[in-house]
């Protein structure tokens, strides 16, 4: 399900709004070691807390693809194009884009009220954590008839928290809210009744 045996040119068009994605991160990130245009890219789209209770609203979503280093771009991104495609191929393109978007904005969102003023915070884990959250309202609907799912999405949500938690400088209130967000989006998005007007429409 999650093993990815594409060529790259397959890749892109079966899955055009993962690749699409990976594609602005990983460009802004590039964009980001350029002097001068760097520091004013990570400036205006870090998410600090203090600037955005000053009425810098924006910063809600462009820390989602921001990155604090290419470690951290990398593991978010692969995390992305591992599991990315199977969601945007069940949900559809927008679909999968707003559970994208929505997880890392109240990802962002909840850092804001829980988190002390001069807190800041960049990474797209919210919005991939959002991904992990409608994988979990999949199975929960789906869990009687779909056993591999279970097997593979329940160790990687369960081990996903709990490594939020032992490791250190991570936003876990971004991860658990964008899980959140992911998981109420997806029972929306999954509610038997509304994959059956899916597939009539199609």
């Amino acid at each position: 399900m999650f093993l990815r045996t594409e060529s790259f040119s397959q890749y892109i068009r079966l899955y055009p709004v993962v690749s699409a994605l990976i594609a602005i991160n990983v460009l802004i990130h590039i964009l980001s070691w350029v002097p001068e245009i760097g520091d004013q890219v990570f400036y205006y789209g870090v998410g600090y807390n203090y600037f955005i209770a000053d009425g810098e609203w924006w910063r809600f979503i462009t820390p989602v693809f921001l990155h604090g280093g290419l470690m951290h771009l990398l593991f978010n991104m692969f995390s992305l194009f591992l599991f990315g495609p199977e969601l945007e191929r069940l949900t559809g393109k927008v679909r999968f884009l707003t559970i994208y978007l929505l997880s890392g904005f109240f990802g962002s969102v909840a850092t804001y009220f829980l988190q002390p003023l001069d807190y800041s915070h960049v990474g797209a884990s919210g919005a991939i954590f959002g991904i992990f959250g409608a994988f979990g309202a999949l199975l929960y609907y789906g869990r009687r008839v779909m056993p591999q799912l279970r097997q593979i999405i329940l160790p990687i949500i369960v081990i996903s928290i709990v490594m939020t938690f032992l490791t250190p400088n991570v936003n876990a209130t971004a991860h658990i809210a964008g899980m959140i967000t992911g998981f109420l989006i997806g029972l929306s998005y999954f509610h038997p009744k509304r994959i059956v007007s899916w597939k009539t429409k199609k």
